[in-house]
């Protein structure tokens, strides 16, 4: 009767610490190549990416086809227009996909896989730029390409260095540190990244807060002197919907301060009915944190965050309250919990 042989317990910590600390080495190598004068290749990508008019064209095999899936989708997202052909189907029609203008990005750890090197030939011969990356710069991708990027010598994190691992994170990050250098050659700024990525929560914290302010100067939100009383600022104004506070200006207009609900609370327990008597400058909040029209929905979630803040004045160039973030706007967009 056959029995299965008893394996020696693995010691996870140790495992996945020397998997993360592989791949980090690996990463490293490759910036210390650049930080050593290795800069030649890099710049010629960029040339070719910096000129590319049309789509730059993804392609791999495997492990290496799902990074480029990703590569894409990041070189999209930051202004270069960019799909993903399958090297297998491209020569069964896909070649259809790729045009003469654009670029093509060649991934293969070996630099040997068969379809991708298939590939490079048939562009090659077509007159279509090719960039590719892999371990080997001797490699049939390195032959056939324009510009190749050497991922140099790469151990796989796996065990049996076989399961493509370290490969993978090396040419993700190499993808990255392409796409981001493109971006910062073609000046690519946040709005333009806003344009492209308008929906989910980094779209969200990029929008400017003044167009999700649900209480502005010019509608329902009262901005009143700092030298009126309590009682004048708290008198009804007769809107439906009602601010949980009270900007106050001085006499230029500009923001001095801020009474809250809770402000009035704390005064009427203090004080009693005399409180309402009193001056609102002795007891609103002094030149208040505040955001501007510049301000974006992602600085307003820092400042909750940071200071525990529910309501936050809003001013123009010139100080003058334009509209209070309520807390609840940003529950609303889902930018933070309420």
């Amino acid at each position: 009767m056959a029995t299965t042989p008893i394996r020696p317990p693995v010691d996870e910590a140790s495992l996945l610490e020397q998997v993360l600390r592989t791949e980090a080495a690996a990463i490293e190598r490759v910036a210390g190549a650049i930080a050593a004068g290795g800069i030649a290749e890099w710049a010629a990508a960029l040339d070719l990416l910096e000129g590319c008019r049309g789509h730059l064209v993804v392609s791999g095999m495997g492990k290496s086809g799902l990074v480029g899936l990703k590569m894409s989708a990041t070189f999209a997202s930051l202004g270069q227009p960019s799909h993903f052909v399958h090297p297998a189907e491209a020569v069964h029609g896909d070649l259809g996909r790729i045009r003469r203008g654009d670029l093509c990005l060649l991934l293969s750890a070996s630099g040997e896989t068969e379809e991708v090197a298939t590939l490079a030939g048939i562009l090659k011969a077509d007159g279509v730029s090719r960039i590719g990356i892999s371990t080997n710069p001797r490699s049939r991708l390195a032959r056939l390409s324009d510009v190749h990027l050497s991922m140099g010598d790469v151990v796989e994190a796996c065990p049996h260095n076989l399961a493509p691992t370290t490969s993978t994170t090396v040419m993700i990050a190499m993808g990255d540190a392409l796409a981001l250098a493109l971006a910062g050659r073609r000046n690519f700024a946040a709005d333009d990244f806003h344009k492209h990525h308008p929906g989910g929560m980094l779209g969200v914290g990029m929008r400017p807060v003044v167009e999700v302010l649900r209480f502005r100067t010019d509608h329902n939100l009262a901005v009143l002197p700092e030298s009126v009383r309590v009682a004048e600022a708290i008198r009804p104004s007769g809107e439906n919907r009602r601010a949980g506070a009270i900007l106050l200006v001085d006499g230029e207009g500009r923001l001095s301060g801020i009474f809250t609900d809770g402000d009035l609370r704390r005064l009427l327990n203090r004080d009693g009915a005399a409180g309402l008597e009193r001056p609102v400058r002795e007891v609103m909040t002094r030149s208040p944190v505040h955001l501007t029209v510049e301000s974006q929905v992602r600085d307003a979630v820092a400042v909750v965050r940071e200071r525990r803040l529910d309501e936050i004045p809003v001013v123009d160039a010139a100080g003058r309250p334009v509209g209070l973030l309520d807390v609840q706007d940003l529950v609303t967009l889902k930018a933070v919990r309420d």
